[in-house]
């Protein structure tokens, strides 16, 4: 499985690592959480340097209940960031979590890979044609409603099938746009439960039918620290466990805040997979 990221074609057979920085003030763990130029840079180093095939960018936060904010706000927070790695780390690829064409728009034109949209262009109609421009590859993932109103719009017969079908729906929608690299995200966390989120995640193989590479983000979500009684905060080990599980059932992304520990898994998982 390759994608092209500005020229480049990176191979996802063997699983690779995003690392999360978040320039909101907002979002969920807030380790993850960075509001300087220095933080970002320091966060996009030590994740370069322990492993990390991609870096994704979020300055909106999605967590169920988040604040909207202007896209003049989210491009404000996003451009310098995009534009300070990049003068530092020229290499690196960016993957800019958005669902809003103009933003998508503005982070592509300033040196960004990839685009990870959380709506998989339902809450924008000028998403795909965006990145059909760019030629770009587009992480779609499966969300209802939006990160304000989303946690009332979990009411499913089947959780899985009807993931299964928002794709179905959704990657003929975006091949029609002409978009070749496409990347799927089952949606942890949105719209979903925590017993919604286990039942989806059990059955995740299924997701291989699509012969398309697989995205996935547990890391330090509710549906891990719920069920241990913990907090985001303590929630390193659960998210291990689930990487791996993931990564035995076929993930190729592991969408993380800990890059260091997401490679290890990596490591190992791929000793047991040869």
């Amino acid at each position: 499985m390759l994608i092209n990221c500005k020229g480049k074609l990176i191979d996802l057979s063997k699983p690779k690592v995003m690392g999360i920085i978040n320039v909101t003030p907002d979002s969920f763990y807030s380790g993850s959480r960075h509001e300087s130029e220095t933080e970002i840079l320091e966060s996009a180093e030590k994740m370069l340097k322990d492993g990390a095939s991609f870096l994704d960018l979020g300055a909106y936060s999605s967590r169920p209940g988040a604040k909207d904010i202007p896209v003049d706000e989210e491009l404000k927070r996003i451009i310098p960031a995009i534009e300070s790695i990049l003068r530092r780390f020229p290499e690196a690829n960016l993957s800019i979590d958005t669902f809003r064409a103009p933003v998508a728009s503005k982070s592509l034109e300033a040196g960004a890979a990839i685009i990870n949209d959380i709506s998989a262009g339902k809450l924008d109609e000028k998403m795909l044609p965006i990145i059909a421009k760019f030629q770009v590859p587009y992480i779609m993932m499966h969300m209802r409603g939006t990160p304000q109103t989303m946690k009332n719009e979990n009411d499913y017969k089947d959780v899985t099938e009807d993931v299964i079908a928002y794709f179905s729906e959704r990657v003929k929608f975006a091949r029609d746009f002409g978009i070749n690299d496409l990347i799927l995200d089952p949606g942890f966390g949105f719209a979903k439960d925590v017993d919604q989120n286990y039942e989806l995640f059990s059955k995740m193989e299924l997701f291989r039918n699509f012969n398309l590479p697989l995205l996935v983000g547990v890391s330090r979500k509710s549906m891990i620290w719920k069920k241990l009684n913990t907090s985001s905060g303590e929630a390193l080990n659960g998210t291990t466990v689930l990487n791996t599980a993931a990564l035995l059932k076929g993930a190729n992304i592991l969408r993380v805040h800990d890059v260091k520990e997401a490679m290890e898994c990596i490591n190992l998982t791929s000793e047991i997979l040869n």
